[in-house]
């Protein structure tokens, strides 16, 4: 069913829906590395429309089977850290909610325990997202440490304002609470990479942030 969809987006002369379909396919793996360079790639060409991606790839997380919603999931994630800024401030600013908070796959075991996966980590990535609307950047991506990290040269009041909507971010992060036995496949494990790197970087910028709001207290 996935070649036949790629191959009629290859008639049709859609490469982007192509791309898109390829590395949302129905296979219980990662999405695959070229479909996924390629599609960060896309972000960066000026005759690539990002909203149309960002649709391609919302429309496809609304797929019934939970290894295409997973792995759509999982794609607007790296396309997030590694894409062209652009990406998320689409999804940021036109308020692109991933409504999966009910989301079930009924078809056996493995997609009643993915499902619940499935909601945490949408919601994870709407937070990402919401963060994004309410800074105008992305905590993963600023500088970090002491001499010009962005949290630790922020002035009193902007921290107080900053500090609450990181904190919110690695709450929702942290309330994905997978287990190592639960790491039984691809897709999740891929979801788990990102997770961990995301939460990396967070922690980083947290650390900053109280170091320089203990510093002023003391002041």
């Amino acid at each position: 069913m996935d070649r036949f969809q790629a191959a009629k987006h290859s008639i049709a002369g859609q490469g982007l829906a192509k791309s898109v379909c390829k590395a949302t396919t129905e296979e219980v793996m990662g999405p695959k590395k070229k479909h996924l360079d390629y599609l960060i790639q896309c972000t960066n060409e000026p005759n690539v429309s990002i909203p149309q991606l960002a649709n391609l790839l919302i429309e496809r997380t609304q797929h019934a089977n939970w290894v295409v919603t997973f792995k759509s999931l999982v794609t607007i994630h790296n396309i997030m850290n590694y894409g062209n800024e652009r990406f998320t401030q689409y999804l940021a600013s036109n308020n692109c909610t991933f409504n999966l908070s009910s989301f079930l796959d009924k078809q056996g075991v493995q997609g009643y325990d993915m499902s619940t996966y499935i909601r945490r980590y949408s919601k994870y990535l709407n937070e990402k997202a919401f963060s994004y609307r309410q800074m105008a950047f992305d905590f993963c991506k600023v500088k970090r440490g002491k001499e010009d990290g962005l949290l630790r040269t922020m002035t009193g009041e902007k921290l107080l304002k900053t500090l609450p909507v990181l904190q919110a971010q690695v709450d929702a992060l942290l309330d994905f609470e997978v287990s190592p036995n639960e790491l039984s496949n691809g897709v999740i494990n891929a979801c788990f990479m990102l997770l961990f790197k995301d939460l990396i970087r967070l922690f980083a910028c947290y650390n900053d942030g109280i170091i320089n709001l203990l510093e002023k207290y003391f002041d």
